[in-house]
């Protein structure tokens, strides 16, 4: 009797293991493909992409008195600052 409780046993967790990685299979297929069908968020107001894509600097009097010079030379030039 207890060599027919080890195979119930096994056969019990190996069918469980079995669903469970069925299940979970199929729960990523469907997050993935659900993911790559969404379109991608379209920006806010405000954004770059509302100007043309262009980057447009903040000249806020009380903005500017904390810049650095290299931050405001890359302001100046077009560029996406990099430095604080």
């Amino acid at each position: 009797m207890n060599g027919v409780r080890k195979a119930v046993l096994a056969a019990a967790v190996a069918g469980s293991m079995l669903v469970g990685g069925v299940g979970g299979a199929v729960l990523y297929a469907t997050t993935i493909a659900a993911s790559a069908a969404s379109p991608s968020p379209t920006p806010s107001s405000g954004s770059s992409s509302a100007s043309g894509g262009k980057f447009v600097p903040n000249e806020d009097p009380t903005h500017e008195a904390g810049e650095s010079a290299a931050r405001e030379a890359q302001e100046n030039a077009g560029q996406v600052p990099t430095v604080p």
